[in-house]
């Protein structure tokens, strides 16, 4: 395989697992209106679960907890449940006493105080060296070398987010995502109508850090390896950027967001080789430039490149809604008669 092929498959994972990671937090942010800027902890909680279930009992100098050797997806699953159960602790102890703005300070602290601890308490999972020497999924028993891994796992991730895709969908364009906007939109008047705020906001947590986790999972079976420097809290705000760049509220914009911001922005640029003797500048450019876009985008476009779909309930014709009036005007005659 060419590099060139081995570089654009890689460069397809990644915007397969934004695709997942952008759509847990666009549920969150975009049809719910909860700054989470605690996301990339919740993703990094997959990806170490995920790993720690995968990599068998610690050996090489590595210390982790669990060390299983489960199988592909159910350490993948698992980790995106691990990041569901952190998620419950965090809303159950935060939703209901915090307001928006003092939630978002709340979360990018918590997220601050996880890394620091993950960082430092090397028996959990690793420190600072994290998880390294992750099996690839499926390489075993395929006979697939790492050429051919790529690939293969790049078509794996492509299922799996179009499988996430489609529940996103269905989630958003239910009742639930309309209760769910209609609270991000004025949270006392749906309250007012009867509906639980909090329980519609918990639940968009919980499946938000779901699809956290699974994206970090899919990303330490790729890579075969993740420690802390994956996961600084400044990554939190490039999956922003890529929701705001693609539309809020909107999964498909999401898809476009994926694609020009953690992608283009920041994956290509890796591939790119240094300038003599200004090793990193090219990285510290392209961070640059994708905070130029975000205000560009902010500025000339708020909604994003693709914006939310309005949504209309369709009403009847008025001739039919005059009969329906006129049938419910007699329906009440006739029972004050009786």
């Amino acid at each position: 395989m060419s590099p060139l092929v081995y570089y654009l498959f890689t460069l397809a994972f990644f915007v397969f697992a934004y695709c997942i990671l952008g759509w847990g937090l666009n549920l969150q942010f975009g049809h719910g209106g909860i700054l989470n800027f605690a996301y990339i902890g919740f993703v990094a909680i997959g990806a170490y679960v995920t790993g720690a279930l995968s990599l068998g009992k610690p050996s090489g100098g590595q210390s982790y907890i669990f060390g299983f050797s489960l199988p592909f997806p159910v350490g993948l699953i698992l980790g995106g449940l691990a990041a569901c159960v952190f998620a419950l602790l965090v809303s159950v102890l935060t939703f209901r006493r915090l307001r928006t703005d003092y939630l978002a300070m709340v979360l990018i602290s918590l997220s601050l105080v996880l890394y620091d601890f993950i960082n430092n308490f090397v028996p959990l999972f690793g420190g600072a060296d994290g998880l390294t020497n992750v099996p690839e999924p499926f390489a075993d028993a395929l006979g697939l070398d790492t050429n051919t891994f790529v690939p293969f796992f790049a078509g794996v991730s492509l299922l799996v987010a179009l499988l996430m895709w489609w529940v996103m969908s269905r989630i958003t364009n239910s009742p639930f995502g309309r209760t769910l906007r209609a609270s991000r939109d004025d949270d006392e008047a749906t309250a007012a109508l009867g509906k639980n705020v909090f329980k519609f906001r918990l639940i968009s947590m919980l499946i938000g850090s779901f699809y956290a986790g699974v994206g970090g999972g899919l990303i330490v079976e790729f890579a075969g390896a993740f420690n802390t420097s994956a996961w600084l809290p400044g990554e939190t705000f490039l999956i922003f950027a890529a929701v705001i760049v693609g539309g809020v509220g909107n999964n498909k914009g999401m898809i476009l967001g994926a694609l020009i911001v953690p992608v283009l922005f920041t994956q290509l640029p890796k591939f790119i080789p240094d300038i003599p003797g200004h090793p990193g500048l090219i990285l510290n450019i392209a961070a640059m430039a994708i905070g130029v876009l975000l205000m560009l985008v902010l500025w000339f476009r708020p909604q994003g490149v693709i914006p939310e779909k309005k949504r209309l309930s369709k009403l009847p014709p008025l001739s039919e809604r005059h009969r329906s009036t006129g049938a419910i005007s007699a329906q009440l005659t006739t029972e004050e008669t009786l």
